[in-house]
């Protein structure tokens, strides 16, 4: 059987972070600050960092000046993914995704689930494409955010994962 991988080592991807925060700046941005560090201790580039208030019309806004970005190849995104009133993120982002990977929220939730038990349920983590840029949406929690790194978004955005991985179909995602 013809193998489907070709391992070109390590790639690394031009990430973006967001924060969806009412109360927090830079210096209070822990999980911001946690998904930078992991992002850039792998070896990836973080080309832009924002904070931004839990307001559906600017998180658009940050979302689609990223996804319009060619430098831009991956966003992660922290906060929002709640019930409450205030959390916003998926309303604002489901609209502008070409694709959406139902499979990394429910992944999320299931080893989230060894963590946190049931609270689990309260999470609405998502996934999607949208113009060749992976969107990644956590919650606001600094260890739900290392829960998502850890366990999922590492091994995906490293090229040199088997079977397969989400770094090395970024080339193939505008084909038509």
């Amino acid at each position: 059987m013809k193998e489907h991988f070709t391992d070109q080592g390590f790639v690394p991807l031009a990430i973006a972070i967001l924060t969806v925060s009412d109360s927090r700046a830079e210096a209070q941005d822990n999980s911001g600050q946690l998904l930078t560090a992991k992002a850039e201790e792998a070896g990836h580039r973080v080309v832009a960092k924002a904070i931004v208030r839990d307001d559906v019309y600017q998180l658009r806004a940050v979302f689609s000046r990223w996804i319009a970005d060619p430098q831009v190849q991956v966003v992660l995104c922290t906060g929002g993914t709640g019930l409450t009133g205030r959390d916003s993120t998926p309303e604002a982002l489901v609209p502008l995704l070409d694709k959406q990977i139902e499979g990394f929220g429910e992944l999320f939730r299931q080893v989230s689930f060894a963590e946190i038990g049931t609270s689990t349920v309260q999470s609405r983590a998502l996934a999607g494409v949208a113009n060749a840029t992976f969107i990644f949406c956590l919650p606001g929690s600094t260890g739900a955010c290392r829960t998502a790194w850890e366990q999922i978004l590492a091994a995906q955005l490293d090229a040199r994962t088997r079977p397969c991985n989400f770094a090395q179909l970024i080339p193939r995602l505008l084909e038509r």
